[in-house]
């Protein structure tokens, strides 16, 4: 799964990565937690791509209560086409959430370690997303809210979960945003999990456990590293 996450990289930078005219300064995120507001990259009215701000945790359009969506911040690769909650945003409303390193704890002992999962280089990427409208029951307040797709787990994590989210390369990010179904050959090529080369998997403090810690102290290293990086 993925319950946590970062993006730390300048504006500019994802300006190019994600082929934007301009992007406003944002404000570097440690520690990303469900139920957050949260950058996307989607569609546009107009065919062109967007920056939007969405909440973590896909509401379905259909839901009585937001509160499902706090249950809904991952959607299996393999069954999103199927599941009532994701289906329609599969079809439809398909986006690119921008991070730079994600979250998996292992189990240390009576306690579990956080690991900070990146590119060994620190350049950032996208998870494939989900995002859905959703109007409260009797009233005109309107959110947007988005999930984040799994798979099965590299060769890196293997060693820290049975699921990774699923990594795009910026070659497929088109495939991905587009507005029309998706054919199951193409999601097939395109929900992988993304090669372990040049990803490093570091032990870091536990100051990340709580969405209250909100710096970079969370990236602090503890313990040995590198014995999970693949070059």
């Amino acid at each position: 799964m993925c319950g946590r996450y970062t993006l730390t990289v300048d504006a500019s930078v994802l300006a190019d990565l994600f082929r934007l005219e301009s992007l406003t300064e944002i404000e570097p995120r440690y520690n990303i937690a469900p139920t957050q507001p949260v950058p996307i990259v989607r569609s546009g009215s107009e065919g062109d791509w967007e920056w939007a701000t969405v909440r973590w945790g896909l509401i379905p359009s259909w839901a009585e209560d937001e509160k499902i969506g706090s249950r809904l911040i991952n959607a299996r690769a393999e069954t999103v086409a199927e599941k009532p909650s994701f289906r329609s945003a599969y079809k439809h409303r398909r986006c690119l959430l921008p991070a730079d390193g994600f979250y998996e704890w292992v189990k240390a002992g009576a306690t579990k370690q956080p690991h900070h999962i990146r590119f060994s280089d620190r350049r950032p990427f996208a998870f494939a997303g989900l995002w859905e409208q959703w109007t409260a029951p009797g009233s005109d307040e309107r959110i947007d809210s988005c999930t984040i797709l799994t798979t099965r787990p590299n060769e890196l994590m293997e060693g820290l979960h049975n699921r990774m989210p699923v990594i795009l390369p910026p070659e497929r990010f088109a495939d991905w945003i587009g507005r029309g179904p998706l054919g199951p050959d193409a999601a097939e090529a395109i929900l992988l999990p993304f090669p372990a080369d040049g990803m490093e998997a570091v032990p870091v403090t536990t100051l990340v456990n709580s969405p209250l810690n909100e710096d970079p102290r969370c990236l602090e290293p503890v313990g040995e590293q590198g014995s999970l990086g693949f070059e």
